[in-house]
């Protein structure tokens, strides 16, 4: 089968099946199919004056008289992968890190890790490489988190202290109340 005849047979098997056919090979229904309903009794025929075009819009999408569009996204953030089948060997002890201010907002896409650490701190991984530490309310604790967590997206895309709730996957949710960037000191 050529392309040509691929893209013009359903439209010719549409127009064909609207029609009814030719009136030779049409076969008369019984009284019992016409008592059932199975038949419409207005069909599509060449004699009307806006076959095949007005048969064709009749199958054009239906106006509605309300429309409701929500538009709500939620992000999830995985925990960092590790290496969970084969343990890594012992490593001489990686570099200190100190705290340094930030503003107290980030854009939440960028986050790609989060992990556990302290009684009521996360780590958060960014995809430019930084590593932020959240401190969260002081009724939270960071081992819910152990799993990831969700947030749902705010018009700016920026999650924020003290406006925007983390929802673990475990089920309790919390607020951040600090952000602070980890950078690496030199020996």
């Amino acid at each position: 089968m050529n392309l040509a005849s691929a893209l013009f047979a359903p439209l010719l098997l549409m127009i064909s099946a609207v029609s009814g056919g030719d009136d030779e090979s049409a076969v008369e229904p019984s009284v019992s199919d016409e008592a059932a309903g199975l038949y419409p009794e207005e069909t599509a025929t060449q004699d009307a004056p806006d076959w095949p075009l007005g048969v064709i819009r009749s199958y054009g999408p239906q106006t509605a008289a309300q429309v409701h569009i929500e538009q709500r996204m939620t992000i999830r953030v995985a925990p960092r992968g590790g290496d969970v089948v084969v343990p890594s060997p012992p490593r001489p002890i990686g570099p200190r890190f100190s705290e340094r201010k930030m503003g107290k907002c980030l854009p939440g896409n960028s986050i790609v890790g989060v992990e556990p650490n302290g009684p009521s701190n996360l780590i958060l991984f960014l995809r430019d490489r930084r590593i932020i530490n959240a401190e969260l309310e002081r009724t939270c604790h960071s081992r819910a988190f152990y799993s990831g967590f969700y947030i749902s997206r705010s018009q700016d895309g920026m999650l924020c202290v003290d406006r925007d709730t983390l929802l673990s996957r475990s089920g309790s949710s919390c607020k951040l109340t600090r952000l602070r960037q980890l950078v690496a000191q030199e020996r």
